[in-house]
C-alpha cells in the first residue's frame, strides 16, 4: 500500500493513503450527524456523563465535535498499529511503515513471524493498546469538570470506539488480529502453512457472513471490510503456502541460465522483434547494446508502435531502460517479491560480481511452484530440475 509520509514514531514512517483523506470527512460528518445519539448513550450507564446536549450542539458545535472525534479515532488507530509494531520490533522485525487508509490502519512488517508465540503476542498488542486507550478515555470523561463538556464528549466517544475497535479486531476474521491469534494457537501443534490455511478458511467464512449482513443492512463499510478480509485471507494463505513450497529453493534453481536466454539487439527493428516473438513464443527480452544488457523490451512495448512504423522504429526506441536484478543466490520468494514490488514480469539474474547469469520470470516461478506442489518434494534442488528453460 502506497501513501505520503506525514511523520514517524519510533523510527516507523507514518503514511496516509489517499483513501484516508476521503473517509476522514465522511466519519466526521457521520459522528456530527449522530451527536444526539452519542450524548444519549454517554449519559446512560456505565458512563453517566451528564453531558449538556443543548450547549454541545449549539451553532456548528456538532460538526466541530464530529471533526475532533474523527481525528481522535484515527489517532487511536495509529496507536493500535504502533502496539503491534513495538512488540514486533522487540522480536527483531523491521516495520516498513504504518499506513492509514479507508478501512483503518495497516502496519507493514518486513517479514512474517512464523513462531506461534511471536505472532500471538504481536497480534494481541494492538487490541491491548485499544483497551488501554478506552480505559484512559473513560477516566478522562469521569475526572474532567462539566465546564469541559466538549472534551468530555470526545473522550467518552473514544472510550466507546476504542473498546469496539479492540473487540472487532479480535473476531476470528483472518488476517485481522483475532484471525492471527487463531493461527498462532493452531500453529502450536501443526505446520505454520497448515495453520494459515485453516485460519484463512475461517476468515473467508467470517467474511462471507459479514458481507451478507452488510448487504442486508445496506452497510457499505461492512461490505468493504468483508471484501478486505476475504481477499486478505486468500492472499496470505497463498503466500504462506508458496513460502513453504519454496523453502530452500534459490533463484539459481528456477532461472533460465544465461546460455539459454534469448536476447535482442538495441538496433533491431520493432518489426523483427515481433517476428521473433511470434517464432519463439516469448513476450519479453533483455536488450543488448555493445554486448551489455541496457534494457528490457516486452510485447506491450512493441504493440505501442503502429504497424506502418515498425520497420523504421528500433528496439531502443521502445524498450524500458530500467533493468531490475536479483542475485542468483537469493531465495525464490525474494524474486517473487521483487517482481511484485517493481510491477514487472521478469528479472535479470546476476552473480556476486554483477554479471548476468540468467533470467527469471513470473512464469518460471509459477511453473516451479506447480512442480513442487505436484511432486511433494521439500528439497527440490536435490531432486528436480525446476528451470523451465532447461
Amino acid at each position: 500500500m502506497r501513501g505520503f509520509r506525514i511523520g514517524s514514531v519510533f523510527g516507523i514512517p507514518i503514511k496516509l493513503d489517499v483513501t484516508f483523506l476521503l473517509i476522514l470527512p465522511v466519519f466526521a460528518y457521520l459522528i456530527g450527524l449522530q451527536v444526539d445519539m452519542w450524548i444519549s448513550m454517554l449519559n446512560g450507564p456505565p458512563f453517566d456523563a451528564a453531558l449538556n446536549a443543548e450547549s454541545l450542539t449549539a451553532g456548528d458545535g456538532q460538526w466541530l465535535l464530529g471533526s475532533v472525534a474523527a481525528i481522535g479515532l484515527f489517532v487511536g488507530v495509529v496507536l493500535h498499529e504502533l502496539g503491534h509494531s513495538v512488540v514486533a520490533m522487540r522480536y527483531g522485525f523491521t516495520i516498513d511503515s504504518i499506513t492509514l487508509w479507508i478501512l483503518g490502519g495497516i502496519a507493514s512488517l518486513s517479514d512474517q513471524p512464523e513462531e506461534w508465540d511471536q505472532e500471538f503476542y504481536i497480534a494481541l498488542a494492538g487490541p491491548a493498546v485499544s483497551v488501554a486507550l478506552a480505559g484512559i478515555s473513560y477516566v478522562a470523561l469521569q475526572v474532567l469538570p462539566s465546564s469541559l463538556d466538549f472534551a468530555r464528549f470526545v473522550f467518552g466517544y473514544l472510550a466507546l470506539m476504542n473498546l469496539a475497535l479492540a473487540a472487532f479486531n479480535l473476531l476470528p476474521g483472518f488476517p485481522m488480529d483475532g484471525g492471527r491469534v487463531l493461527r498462532a494457537l493452531l500453529a502450536r501443534n501443526r505446520p505454520f502453512a497448515r495453520a494459515t490455511q485453516i485460519a484463512a478458511e475461517v476468515g473467508k467464512l467470517f467474511a462471507l457472513v459479514m458481507g451478507i449482513v452488510g448487504l442486508l443492512s445496506l452497510n457499505i463499510i461492512l461490505i468493504g471490510v468483508a471484501f478486505f478480509i476475504y481477499i486478505g485471507a486468500s492472499g496470505e494463505a497463498q503466500r504462506t503456502v508458496m513460502n513453504a513450497a519454496f523453502e530452500g529453493v534459490t533463484v539459481a534453481d528456477v532461472m533460465t541460465p544465461a546460455s539459454e536466454v534469448h536476447t535482442v539487439n538495441a538496433g533491431d527493428s520493432v518489426a523483427d522483434l515481433m517476428d521473433r516473438m511470434f517464432e519463439q513464443r516469448h513476450t519479453g527480452y533483455p536488450v543488448l547494446r555493445n554486448g551489455e544488457v541496457s534494457g528490457m523490451v516486452t510485447l506491450d512495448d512493441a504493440r505501442s508502435v503502429q504497424a506502418v512504423e515498425r520497420d523504421a522504429m528500433r528496439v531502443e526506441d521502445v524498450m524500458t531502460d530500467d533493468v531490475y536484478t536479483v542475485p542468483d543466490y537469493a531465495d525464490a520468494t525474494d524474486a517473487l517479491d521483487a517482481l511484485q514490488r517493481h510491477g514487472v514480469g521478469r528479472l535479470l539474474v546476476v552473480d556476486a560480481d554483477g554479471e548476468m547469469t540468467g533470467l527469471i520470470t513470473r512464469t518460471d516461478l509459477m511453473n516451479a511452484f506447480d512442480i513442487i506442489q505436484s511432486t511433494g518434494y521439500q528439497t527440490p534442488r536435490e531432486n528436480l530440475d525446476l528451470s523451465s528453460g532447461r
